[in-house]
Parts: structure tokens; sequence; C-alpha cells
């Protein structure tokens, strides 16, 4: 009993109060085709120590930097953190309750929220930012749910230049509700294809996303063109928000709705999260909008207040037919990309995108130079797209060997792509890093 809180005289207890005999009995409404009849295969347990050993054993099966030049980002990059910002994330102040319903007890993590909120619209360009969603996949299902409530029409056309991860989980959210997925193919380019879209009929939404998972820029100002011309509202989408640094951000060029993954604010990979699905629209759609929002107001003395504002979008008013259901992500990793980018700033964050452009564009030149091939024209920030020469499978694994990941095959993603690799140098990558991969890959 020593991990279980209750005692069987407690078990028995709570029973009887339900009015069932035993805990079997109390899920007797399970099927019993469902239910587990054989014992558990687990091993016998270990002392503390043995664990300790068994989990470095694990753990030295997984590529990992610092101790792997990582050159692999997919939608998860590798940043640097400054110390102000896990140092200051772990006051006791910040580990709050899920959800802050008592403003007057939560006044601290209430701005806390606002203040994120705040430089999530100035950073995406939008009028209106929510308390954040679990990750950037589903910011962007909510996001095209948010668009077929707003225009009423049951179908949204999706780039397939949208990271794959994120096109599963909107087709989770949207297939069981009955809604049509459109696919829009990209281009020799590595663009979404414009001409691709312009055939598909009355869609509630366009979903593109820049840069996109290939790392090109999209020319979202013609899409949001396209979107007024077809009744529909421009969903963008994004995996790396540090390029809105260097890049005109997406409000600027028309989008409706903004969504997608904070990870790279301050948030450590951490072997696949927790994220950030950040999440912002234009004010007159807000009403629609998924998730928490905190507001500011005066009290009756005219100090500055704290509350979530319009409730009425909630589960505990409007049942079925709540918007907020998604809720918030505990608001710690919010509060983390908040402190990530007051730390930078305005210019931290043009310089450190700048930092993370040009490493990538060295790694891209010096690659060309190796014989790999750039198959995609136009900008990219962060990551690219090569085809590499002939038997690069096995130079790939070779790397490997000596603790360099170089990037991702697009094969089990994109069949089309055989021999094709995303390829990532952000600003962790040092130049030393970049020849040695170079050097290595030439052999």
């Amino acid at each position: 009993m020593r991990y279980l809180p209750h005692t069987p005289a407690d078990i028995a207890a709570m029973l009887a109060v339900v009015g069932v005999g035993s805990l079997e009995d109390l899920f007797g409404s399970i099927p019993a085709d469902c239910r587990r009849t054989a014992e558990m295969q687990l091993p016998q347990p270990l002392t503390e120590w043995e664990l300790r050993d068994h989990l470095e054993r694990l753990s030295r099966q997984m590529a990992a930097g610092p101790e792997y030049s990582l050159f692999l980002g997919a939608g998860s990059y590798d940043h640097y953190i400054p110390a102000a910002v896990p140092f200051l994330l772990s006051r006791s102040e910040f580990a709050t309750a899920y959800t802050p319903y008592q403003p007057e007890m939560a006044q601290g993590t209430l701005q806390g929220i606002y203040e994120y909120q705040t430089l999530t619209a100035r950073l995406l360009g939008m009028e209106v930012a929510n308390a954040s969603l679990y990750d950037g996949a589903s910011a962007l299902a909510e996001g095209l749910l948010m668009a077929i409530r707003i225009t009423h029409r049951n179908r949204v056309a999706v780039s397939t230049a949208i990271h794959p991860l994120f096109r599963q989980v909107v087709e989770t959210y949207c297939k069981p509700a009955g809604y049509e997925l459109m696919e829009i193919p990209f281009d020799a380019t590595g663009r979404t294809d414009m001409a691709a879209l312009d055939q598909i009929e009355k869609p509630a939404a366009i979903a593109v996303q820049s840069p996109n998972f290939f790392g090109c820029i999209e020319d979202l100002k013609a899409f949001a063109e396209m979107a007024r011309k077809k009744e529909a509202l421009l969903v963008a989408t994004f995996a790396e928000p540090l390029a809105f640094g260097l890049f005109k951000n997406p409000g600027s060029q028309g989008a409706d709705i903004v969504c997608g993954e904070g990870q790279s604010l301050g948030l450590p990979r951490s072997f696949g999260g927790p994220g950030l699905g950040m999440f912002a629209s234009r004010l007159k759609y807000v009403r629609s909008m998924p998730g928490r929002l905190v507001g500011k107001t005066t009290d009756q003395n005219g100090k500055d207040g704290f509350v979530l504002t319009l409730s009425t979008r909630e589960q505990h008013i409007r049942r079925e037919k709540a918007t907020s259901n998604i809720c918030t992500n505990n608001s710690l990793c919010a509060l983390n990309a908040a402190m990530f980018l007051a730390t930078l700033g305005g210019t931290g964050t043009r310089q450190l995108a700048r930092l993370n452009y040009d490493k990538s564009e060295y790694l891209k030149k010096e690659l060309c130079r190796a014989g790999f091939q750039t198959p995609f024209a136009g900008p990219t920030f962060n990551e690219f797209v090569v085809k590499a020469p002939r038997g690069f499978a096995s130079t790939y694994q070779r790397l490997l060997s000596k603790k360099i990941v170089a990037g991702l095959a697009l094969e089990p993603f994109y069949p089309e792509l055989h021999d094709h690799f995303l390829m990532c140098a952000t600003e962790m990558r040092t130049r030393r890093e970049i020849d040695r991969l170079v050097k290595e890959a030439s052999v």
C-alpha cells in the first residue's frame, strides 16, 4: 500500500456510497470483450539505482544534443534558451491551478496570460490572440473548425505543404464530423499550387503554412486575395514563429486566422513535448474563437484588473455549442514563450531570425558545392530540401555513427520525393559543425 492513497476500508466506504459491492462491479458496464483478462506482462521491480541505470541505457539509444550535431527541424527546433527564462519559470508562483476561475485570487496568472496574448498578437500581426492551445496541430484543426462556424460551409482546402502531422490531426478532427478535406498539391517550386486551388469551389477556409514544411516562404498575400475571391477565410499556420522576426507576418499579408506551433519560443524539445498552440484572429471573429481569453479592465478604484472574458463561449454556459472546449495548456508553456519574447525584445528577435537564416543559407551553399541539389527555388527559413547524391542512405547511417543527424528523409511523408532530405540549421549549429557535416557527407 506504499504508493496507494486509499486503504481497503476507504475503498469499501466509497463503493458503498455508489452502490456496488466490488471494484469489478464498478466497471461492469464495460463489455466483456473489451476487458483485459490476462495479467499484464511486467518486468520485476527494480531498486532506485537499478532503475536509474536502466533509464541511462535507454537514453544512450537516442540521438540527442548536445552530444549529437542535429541538422533536424521539421516542426521541432533546437534554439538557445536564455538562462533567465527557465530560472523565472521555475518560480513556484507560476505552477498554478489549471484555470484561473477566481480572478481576485489569480491576478498574477491572468496578467501573465494577458502579456502572452499581447506579444502573440504583435508577433503574428493580428488583433486578438487567445491564451494558447495544446500544440500547433490542434491549433490548425481548431482554426479550420472556426472558419467552418463562421462561413457555414463544410469543406476546407488544405495545402499538402503543411506539416504532415498537422494534416493528420486535421483529418482526425474533421472527417468524423462530416467535413470535407480538399488537398492542394505543391508545385515544382515547393510552394502550394495556386492554380490547383483555383479549381476548388466554395471552401470555408484555405489553409497554408509559411514557412511551409519544406522551409519555403509562401505568398500569403496572393492566397488572401484568392480567399476573398472565394468568400473564404485564409487560415495561415506555421511551425517556426521566429521566421516572423525576418519575414512579414501573416496578419500583414491578409490572413484571417493565424495558428501554429510556438515551441521555438523558449520551450525545450524534450523528446517531443510539450508544445504550444499559438492562435490569433481578426477581432470581428473573436466570439467564434476557441480557447480561453484574458481581458484587461479597471476595478472600482481605477486600478488595472484582469479577468477571463467572453465566457459565454464556454462549456459551462453553452454546453455542446461551446467553442472553448480545447481550453489552455495550463498557461505555463504560454508564459514560457512570453518570457522568451520579452527577454529578446523586438531587436533581439530580428537578430536571432537573421542568424538562423544566415546559418541555413551557409549550409545550403556548402551542400550544393558538395554535390547535393536544391530542387525548390525561392527563399527559405531555417530549413530547406536537398536531393542527395546516389547512395546517400548508407552515408546517412555512417554520419549517424559519427553523431551527426543529417536531416529528415522525406520519402515516408512524400513518396515522390525519393532521395530528398529536409535539412535544418538554427543558431545552435556552429560553422565547425556545418563544415564537418559537409566534409563527412562528401567522403
